[in-house]
């Protein structure tokens, strides 16, 4: 994936974005920090098209998706898989049935309205499930679920678009350390056994550092460092955040 010069600005006057130029490689785990206002979230949806960036091109997988038609979009889409803070379930609806809107990507509209899927679709659901560990929920409903579970029913909600990229915006901000850590751990054995890209918008430093080899920082919609998570130092963190040296670390998981 590649962006170039990508900047939106909204109402003709607030630039959440502005030139921000990076590529990612297939397979990288990439962790996106910045405060908050930064443009980070506004950065993942300008690359899966939810807002249409006011200059610049982003390319997946060849793919030019700001020049797109809405059915090519449709289509371009299925490659990419998001995973949101808040979680977006529908909440009275069982975790299998959530997975499975993972799918409706690939159906007509029809097909979708009608909600058949393959004994095919449900058996790699079930395995999905499985691999999450959330057996024993399959058939609870999603309001019945702690935070940590439902994140990782939209990880496997995700995963049954067969993604070859994972946007994950702020996945662990609502969510307490020890939950915070299982989806942390989900992703990345994600991105080890199925060879699937991650990018993450974090807001603790530290957890971008453990987990990520590459950190990208961005503050008022510019990237102001695109590096090794090593060379991540405390003067380079106020640069991003504008704060005070060592005021952002945060502790999650024993990270």
């Amino acid at each position: 994936m590649e962006l170039k010069k990508v900047s939106k600005i909204y109402n003709n006057t607030t630039w959440a974005l502005s030139d921000v130029s990076f590529s990612v490689e297939e397979g990288e785990v990439v962790s996106i920090i910045g405060p908050s206002g930064a443009g980070k979230s506004t950065l993942m949806r300008c690359i899966n098209r939810l807002v249409d960036a006011t200059s610049g091109t982003v390319t997946f997988d060849g793919q030019d998706v700001t020049s797109i038609s809405r059915k090519e979009l449709r289509r371009a889409r299925t490659k990419t898989g998001m995973i949101f803070q808040h979680y977006n379930l529908v909440d009275r609806l069982s975790v299998i049935s959530n997975v499975l809107h993972g799918r409706l990507g690939h159906k007509s509209t029809l097909g979708g309205a009608a909600g058949f899927y393959s004994e095919r679709e449900k058996e790699n659901a079930f395995r999905i499930i499985d691999k999450l560990g959330l057996s024993e929920q399959a058939y609870k409903p999603c309001n019945e679920l702690s935070g940590g579970q439902k994140q990782r029913v939209g990880i496997a909600r995700a995963l049954m678009q067969e993604p070859k990229l994972l946007l994950c915006d702020e996945p662990i901000a609502s969510l307490d350390p020890s939950a915070s850590k299982i989806i942390m751990d989900h992703l990345i054995d994600i991105n080890k056994t199925m060879n699937i890209t991650v990018i993450l918008n974090l807001h603790q430093v530290d957890v971008a550092i453990k987990y990520a080899k590459r950190v990208i920082g961005i503050t008022a919609g510019r990237v102001v460092y695109d590096g090794p998570a090593e060379r991540l130092d405390a003067k380079t963190i106020h640069k991003i955040y504008q704060s005070a040296e060592g005021d952002l670390i945060t502790d999650v998981g024993g990270a």
